[in-house]
């Protein structure tokens, strides 16, 4: 078995840290019911300000809100206003994520949807695997990116 992207929320700002809950992270349960985050789901956060790596659970927020804060220790590893990434994975062979098209939001200001993916893997005529990230709301194919240089000073 093979651990895959099962959903991930691109970008979303943190709007609390509280260090004396009983930890996880609480999110807004619209957002999370849209990517396909379950309650108590683990996932892991990358913070984007940082380069903070961590894991913990989900618990949903009020819905609506556009919350994202970190509790107990994971108040730890970010301020309110770093942009992170949220994602969660799920264990199962390539035909199972084939089959499941993990869903990302990506976010603006305010918490914002802005953009909802779709990575779409499958296998091409000579039965080699390939993926393409589609707009979830159009059907498009987004344009491939390429990475650029990063020169550090």
């Amino acid at each position: 078995m093979q651990s895959f992207v099962r959903a991930k929320l691109h970008g979303i700002r943190v709007t609390g840290a509280d260090l004396n809950y009983h930890g996880s992270i609480t999110l807004d349960a619209d957002l999370c019911r849209e990517a396909g985050l379950d309650p108590l789901e683990f996932v892991e956060i990358w913070n984007k300000m940082s380069g903070a790596r961590i894991s913990t659970y989900v618990l949903y927020g009020p819905a609506g809100s556009g919350c994202c804060v970190l509790n107990g220790a994971a108040a730890r590893t970010c301020q309110v206003g770093d942009e992170v990434i949220i994602a969660s994975a799920s264990y199962g062979s390539v035909d199972d994520v084939i089959s499941h098209k993990p869903r990302v939001l990506i976010f603006g200001e305010g918490n914002r949807v802005v953009d909802r993916v779709l990575y779409d893997v499958f296998r091409d005529e000579a039965g080699r695997l390939d993926m393409r990230i589609i707009e979830a709301d159009t059907g498009v194919e987004e344009a491939p990116r390429v990475a650029t240089q990063i020169r550090v000073v």
